[in-house]
């Protein structure tokens, strides 16, 4: 797993499509049963995936999720107030990997890049770490994550 798929797994922990891992021994499958009772207005059920039958409960809970859009901003707002730390995560990248106790150090944020296709130049720090926080939360947004419009690309 990449250096996104850990962000993801941070903010998706472990019954995320995006996280490409199983979670173990089900357990994410029960918290997930819960808002799955209430009828979603306007929206329509996602066609089964390979893996998933749609008939058992564990099976319907990956399908479930991706209907279920994870508020990143409540998400992130939770984990700085829990840290106690003052980081910026709205705008830099670097704190936004520090709040997830991810690596930030610049040889991390250049994997990111690579891992992202950044074309820029990588030894510009600054215009880099500005696209990868664009892009960080425009690919949350697009997996799921309800990122507010300023936060992306």
């Amino acid at each position: 797993m990449g250096i996104l798929g850990d962000i993801f797994h941070k903010i998706f922990p472990g019954r995320h499509p995006a996280n490409n891992q199983a979670p173990a021994g089900g357990a994410p499958a029960a918290p997930q049963a819960a808002p799955q009772a209430a009828p979603a207005p306007a929206q329509q059920a996602p066609a089964p995936t390979a893996g998933t039958t749609g008939t058992a409960g564990a099976a319907a809970a990956p399908a479930a999720t991706l209907n279920q859009q994870v508020d990143v901003e409540e998400v992130l707002t939770n984990m700085q107030k829990q840290s106690g730390q003052q980081l910026n995560w709205r705008t830099s990248i670097v704190d936004l990997l520090k709040l997830l106790n991810l690596d930030s150090s610049l040889q991390a944020r250049k994997e990111l890049a690579a891992e992202l296709h950044y074309t820029g130049d990588t030894n510009d720090s600054a215009s880099m770490n500005i696209w990868l926080h664009k892009q960080v939360m425009t690919k949350l947004a697009q997996n799921g994550g309800k990122v507010p419009a300023d936060l992306q690309g």
